[in-house]
């Protein structure tokens, strides 16, 4: 046997290659307490949350523009805008974070005065909000705030060769910090007009806030004065400095109060103040990141936060991984919630009432690109949450535990914990409105005929069903648009119980209608049997599906298919990709749909607009929301009235009569609401799933003692297979080593 040059050289060294090898191997599966962890014992046993996040990076950390759901575990952590919601109470309520209150605005008429509370809407013509700032807030510690000994600040004025070799603005050695006032809410608010920066709320903001479409004017004149000279592809551009500029509408008009004006009366404006929109950015941090040298290198908001807020980002390596660390400065004032919603005590939610917040000191977020993988590490305890952005990825691991026993008693033997609610979120069944057969109607006969053909429908299509079969029980059946978690869902009135669609046992159970109850409204709409009782020919009709149809989607075709054979009715299936679908809905050439809705904001007018006349999508060209094309007269008066209202009893009274018109015209056949599903380890504490609270990690807590004890007994290493493998190593490489040996004794005989 001949061997490569290089294998004899190690031969001659090992005089036990055999033995060797077995010591080694068993030495590398003994390399610390936990093998494989893809985090070390130290790490492990700290106070840190591990999350992941798929695909790239986050684009926008700048809360100007930062508008994506992978971004806000970030901005919503590091800044703090006026409002917050609370944690736990359902409906949502909107109350102080970095404000001391949240003030009831003050009406104004066209010459200035002060109108009453309940004004009416066309009397208002400017909405006042004054609203005090807390005293104390620091920013996280920074260096654009270092100062020298005369107060001079000593990092805005850095020296390219330093600019140029930054990576992380953390490394520099000096930082500072200062109190939040409110000029920086009003320098914040003055940057939506910021022609370098894309807000997707300016547009919406312009036709609220008086003079921000004339700062903007004056901004790009200014900004295209300070780009004269400079190539349109240099990233480095002068410090655009708003604190140079006024807004008519935002204003301090002392250092802790902030006033905002708003044009009319707009009961939801407090609602975007929740919303890093609104968060506060200091002037030097602008400055700061302004130098030259900095964008070269990523160093600028978008990249690297400055807030006030619970958490600092200390540690950014794109799409790899992103580190924040408990703010040392952020105040001791800010406590764990003691009230919640009812069962919130039951479920554990209040154990930590009234101690400071945040809990945890640092949070890790990785790059996990395949999804597998990351489920696997999830399920090995090397992530604390398999997803921190929203709190409602349990559902794929409910269903598995539905569909696989093996799975259910994984989960269960792991305590995995999957905490379920029903969320600000509808899917629903619409009818398009300006269809001759499903719509409206022309004349007083055709429109009851076509509504009584609308409840048939409504009553035929068993969503309890599709939820058991689709869903796998998370979701809801819906009687009205309005999801529960807002006001005005009260179940006691019309949003518990749709009468044209449902009966009400004895007992208080509430059972859909009959197919029989189905089969007479039918017949009164002209269409006894399925057929048209004029021609005799079969109601066939379409559902435009917004998606190309495929073996995926086949099964959920195939039951709303079952569903209008129920009644004799043929359903045609028009599938198409979803640009053709909305083309096809803007232009109202669509007959029978599938929508859903998630709330931007927790107020019923951000649900009941879908329905709102004026909002309709063909006679909007495409930028109103109400897909049916619904019209109801009196549905809009209310709704008009409803949308200024703040919530009280007058407000629920028309929340409820909005509903009962929409059950009885059935624009919809109204669906059901998705089940948010949380996905955490038993270690971690207060998860309670929601998709409007965005500021929710600073409230969760983790044990990572138990943690690192369930890592260490799941993830146990095994030797066997190592042991085999070097085993038959020996057994090749020995005799080799024998047989090598043998033969230079033979050349050393003959020698």
């Amino acid at each position: 046997m001949n061997f490569p040059g290089k294998t004899k050289q190690l031969i001659r060294k090992t005089k036990n290659l055999g033995l060797i090898s077995i010591i080694s191997a068993l030495l590398l599966t003994s390399c610390g307490p936990i093998p494989n962890s893809v985090h070390s014992i130290k790490e492990i046993g700290s106070n840190t949350l591990f999350t992941p996040f798929s695909g790239r990076s986050p684009k926008h950390l700048d809360p100007t523009s930062s508008y994506s759901s992978d971004e806000t575990p970030f901005t919503y952590s590091i800044y703090e805008p006026l409002f917050q919601y609370h944690y736990l109470k359902r409906p949502y309520e909107l109350i102080p974070r970095s404000a001391q209150m949240v003030p009831a605005p003050v009406y104004l008429d066209k010459s200035g005065n002060r109108l009453p509370s309940d004004a009416p809407n066309k009397e208002v013509a400017v909405s006042v909000y004054e609203i005090p700032i807390k005293q104390g807030i620091m920013f996280a510690p920074h260096p654009a705030f270092a100062k020298n000994e005369k107060g001079e600040l000593v990092n805005l004025n850095l020296p390219t060769k330093v600019t140029e070799e930054l990576r992380n603005p953390n490394d520099l050695p000096d930082k500072g910090t200062r109190e939040l006032i409110a000029e920086d809410f009003v320098y914040s608010i003055k940057r939506l007009a910021n022609p370098r920066i894309i807000s997707p709320v300016f547009g919406t903001m312009v036709s609220h806030i008086p003079g921000l479409e004339q700062l903007s004017s004056e901004v790009r004149s200014y900004d295209k004065k300070l780009r004269e000279g400079i190539p349109a592809t240099e990233r480095d551009l002068p410090f655009l400095d708003f604190r140079k500029f006024k807004l008519e509408g935002v204003s301090a008009p002392e250092k802790y109060l902030l006033r905002i004006e708003v044009r009319g009366k707009y009961p939801q404006f407090p609602n975007w103040l929740a919303m890093t929109f609104f968060a506060p950015i200091p002037w030097e941090a602008e400055a700061f990141y302004a130098q030259k040298g900095m964008a070269k290198n990523n160093l600028s908001l978008n990249y690297w936060p400055v807030g006030t807020g619970p958490y600092m980002l200390v540690e950014s390596i794109e799409n790899r991984k992103h580190v924040m660390q408990r703010n040392p400065l952020f105040r001791k004032t800010e406590l764990y919630p003691c009230e919640g919603e009812p069962g919130d005590k039951e479920k554990g939610y209040l154990k930590d009432c009234g101690k400071p917040l945040p809990f945890i000191d640092r949070i890790v977020i990785s790059a996990e690109k395949e999804s597998v993988p990351l489920r696997t590490k999830f399920l090995q305890g090397y992530y604390d949450s398999p997803q921190i952005e929203r709190l409602d990825n349990g559902q794929g691991f409910l269903i598995g535990m539905a569909d696989s026993k093996e799975k259910e008693e994984e989960y269960k033997s792991k305590k995995l914990q999957f905490p379920k609610t029903v969320e600000a979120h509808n899917t629903y069944f619409g009818f398009n409105w300006l269809d001759p057969v499903i719509g409206e109607g022309n004349t007083p006969e055709q429109k009851e005929k076509n509504r009584k053909l609308r409840q048939a429908i409504a009553i035929a299509m068993d969503w309890e069903e599709y939820i058991q079969i689709f869903e796998k029980g998370l979701a809801s059946p819906a009687h009205g648009p309005l999801p529960p978690g807002l006001f005005g869902h009260d179940t006691d009135k019309a949003a518990g119980f749709n009468p044209y669609v449902y009966n009400k046992t004895e007992d208080g159970r509430i059972v859909r209608k009959s197919l029989e109850e189905a089969e007479k409204l039918m017949a009164e709409a002209g269409y006894p049997g399925g057929r048209d009782e004029k021609t005799g020919k079969p109601l066939v009709l379409n559902l435009d599906f917004q998606a190309a149809a495929s073996p995926a989607t086949k099964s959920v075709l195939d039951w709303y298919q079952k569903q209008f054979a129920k009644l004799g009715i043929q359903l045609d299936i028009r599938a198409t990709d979803y640009n053709r679908f909305q083309d096809k809905v803007i232009n109202g050439n669509h007959q029978l749909f599938l929508w859903g809705w998630l709330a931007d904001y927790p107020d019923a007018e951000n649900f009941l607009f879908l329905l709102y006349g004026p909002n309709a999508k063909s006679k909007t060209g495409g930028s109103g929301e109400n897909a049916s094309n619904y019209q109801n007269k009196e549905y809009d008066a209310i709704f008009e009235k409803m949308r200024y209202m703040t919530d009280g009893p007058e407000k629920a009274e028309a929340i409820n009569r909005l509903i009962e018109i929409v059950q009885e015209d059935a624009p919809w056949s109204f669906g059901y609401f998705p089940t948010s599903a949380a996905a955490f380890h038993q270690w971690v504490s207060n998860g309670k799933p929601t998709q409007i609270v965005r500021n929710h990690i600073q409230y969760l807590r983790i044990v990572p003692a138990l943690r690192v004890e369930k890592i260490k007994e799941w993830n146990k290493p095994v030797y066997w297979p190592l042991i085999v493998i070097v085993g038959l190593l020996a057994l090749l490489v020995i005799p080799a080593y024998r047989l090598h040996k043998k033969r230079e004794r033979m050349t050393a005989r003959k020698d």
